[in-house]
């Protein structure tokens, strides 16, 4: 890793500006957060600068949500598992906030309000000009040192991801070294044969890794399931019904099917699609050979041969990336593809998973301690995974040049 980390900076009794990711599924009637994953990601972190003052810097969705909200109930969750207080300031680089941050000593604390309030954060742009915005000007001469852990935001270039590492000193935190030595090892070291297994809907990307780890020889086998599987088999010219087919259509994913064909053409025998699926019939599950099943009904799940199939292959795997789900797996009926695979992926010797919905699955399962790493970044993970320098890091990078060890 080219850039520095919490192991190379003196952060005793310094002022620590800390990005976070705590954007987390909330009830917005309650503000009950429903899955506290990232705050829990984070904790190591915050208590690695315990000697110092912390501020903290995190955002909750985006300007038209309706999850769109303060983060006084992220502070008091965020207290619960520090076990140590945490000082919410409605305020971000205001009077409030410097006062807060004034008073303050060795040991608090502060969480200050969700960075998206700001206009400038929810703008996209180069880092030189994140620097000179106002919210990155303002925090930065409040503060002493910035440390990015918040992976999940790290495909982003936003003023408080970009901006800050070109406006003082920055570090990676704990959680985001953590994610680049794991997703890094998926290039570089990791146990042979290696599987990568891509679902769910979000096609572009899906087929953007396989690609990527494909030509790189990354991958030893790539199995294809979900509606990414959907595309594959339209590039195969199978028939898969007129619900999945309009699926893809409805998603925007009708210029993906040549891709596939392309990789299919260039890689087809490290491609493993299922053979059997499993679609909705008279409201029940009913299984058959792919191009086979009911013109009228979707495709929601890999059929039960295909799952043996499969889970042998992840089996004999000595690493295993997973990210997506092989079906509908909120409906009890075809969740058996998804949950059957996740436990044959967590016996490989390193198993990584990419995030989302799928890392739902994961603790809904009670398999997290049998993963080697599960990300906390869907959107990152994803691009790093297709061989992109994500731009925090990249900025992280350059700041170590501009700033090396001088704080």
């Amino acid at each position: 890793m080219k850039f520095g980390t919490l192991a190379d900076v003196e952060n005793r009794g310094k002022v620590v500006l800390v990005r976070v990711d705590l954007n987390s599924p909330i009830d917005p009637s309650t503000s009950t957060i429903l899955n506290d994953k990232r705050f829990r990601e984070h904790v190591p972190t915050i208590r690695a600068l315990e000697e110092a003052k912390v501020v903290v810097l995190a955002h909750q969705s985006r300007p038209g949500k309706k999850d769109f909200t303060t983060l006084e109930a992220h502070a008091d969750h965020f207290e619960r598992l520090l076990g140590t207080p945490v000082t919410y300031v409605d305020d971000i680089f205001g009077h409030c906030a410097k006062e807060a941050i004034h008073k303050s000593h060795p040991g608090d604390v502060l969480l200050l309000e969700n960075v998206r309030f700001n206009a400038e954060e929810n703008l996209t742009m180069k880092p030189e000009d994140a620097r000179d915005t106002h919210l990155v000007r303002k925090l930065a001469s409040m503060a002493d040192l910035f440390v990015n852990d918040a992976f999940g935001t790290a495909h982003r270039s936003q003023p408080t991801i970009t901006g800050l590492p070109f406006a003082m000193r920055t570090v990676a935190g704990l959680l985001m070294e953590k994610e680049v030595k794991n997703l890094s090892r998926v290039f570089t070291s990791a146990p042979k044969p290696v599987t990568f297994v891509l679902g769910g809907t979000k096609i572009d990307d899906s087929i953007a890794v396989a690609g990527h780890v494909l030509s790189n020889e990354t991958a030893d086998n790539v199995a294809i399931i979900g509606v990414v599987a959907n595309v594959f088999y339209r590039a195969k010219d199978i028939d898969i019904g007129a619900p999945s087919a309009n699926l893809i259509n409805a998603l925007g994913y009708e210029g993906e099917i040549a891709k596939a064909k392309a990789i299919l053409d260039a890689y087809g025998d490290k491609v493993i699609l299922p053979e059997y699926v499993a679609v909705k019939e008279n409201d029940e599950r009913r299984e058959y050979a792919v191009g086979a099943m009911p013109a009228n009904c979707p495709i929601l799940d890999i059929g039960t041969e295909s799952i043996g199939e499969f889970s042998k292959l992840l089996h004999e795997s000595g690493t295993v990336v997973f990210n997506g789900p092989a079906g509908l797996f909120e409906e009890r009926d075809f969740a058996t593809g998804t949950y059957e695979l996740l436990h044959a992926a967590a016996k490989a010797e390193f198993s990584v998973c990419g995030g989302g919905h799928t890392t739902a699955a994961i603790e809904q399962l009670g398999l997290e301690p049998r993963y080697s790493h599960l990300s906390t970044g869907g959107g990152a993970c994803i691009e790093f995974l297709t061989g992109k320098k994500l731009p925090a890091l990249g900025a992280l990078e350059r700041s170590w040049g501009l700033f090396g060890n001088r704080i």
